[in-house]
């Protein structure tokens, strides 16, 4: 086969470390708009951008020239230093060391865009580490509570 075609979905969720709540109402949409640039700029293109105080959500479409750990290496990083430069309050915002990627079939990215839009009112019940516990049984990712959170 001489092309090489990819059509890969991907939901990304990390959190602030320790789950600290440091996303607030003053830079939550100017974070999420970043985080989205730049999965553009690594050619994953951002489909919905989300979160809620402590963590955030991203879905987009995985480029077929960089690998899942590059693509959230270079999020993490570039996200964290510039968030850094939005005030002191944010001075000491570190991302966990840890995240979940999680397939998506094409025929469910409706309902993930509602699920990340909804995250304010979907945290009004559970906790991020109660929903991440729930995707990793979701999608049978077996996982050692001892090692899963910083």
């Amino acid at each position: 086969m001489g092309q090489s075609l990819s059509n890969v979905y991907v939901h990304i969720t990390f959190s602030t470390k320790n789950r600290e709540k440091l996303i607030d109402k003053a830079i939550e949409n100017d974070l999420f708009h970043y985080l989205g640039g730049i999965c553009k700029g690594l050619e994953c293109n951002p489909i919905q951008v989300g979160g809620y105080r402590d963590h955030v959500h991203i879905l987009c479409k995985l480029s077929k020239k960089i690998t899942q750990i590059k693509l959230l290496e270079e999020v993490k990083k570039q996200s964290s230093k510039w968030i850094k430069t939005k005030g002191s309050k944010y001075s000491k915002f570190y991302w966990q060391d840890g995240y979940g990627i999680f397939s998506v079939n094409p025929s469910e990215l409706g309902v993930v865009i509602e699920y990340i839009k909804n995250q304010e009112a979907h945290h009004k019940t559970k906790t991020f580490q109660e929903e991440y516990r729930a995707f990793l049984k979701k999608y049978e990712v077996e996982f050692d509570e001892r090692y899963v959170w910083d």
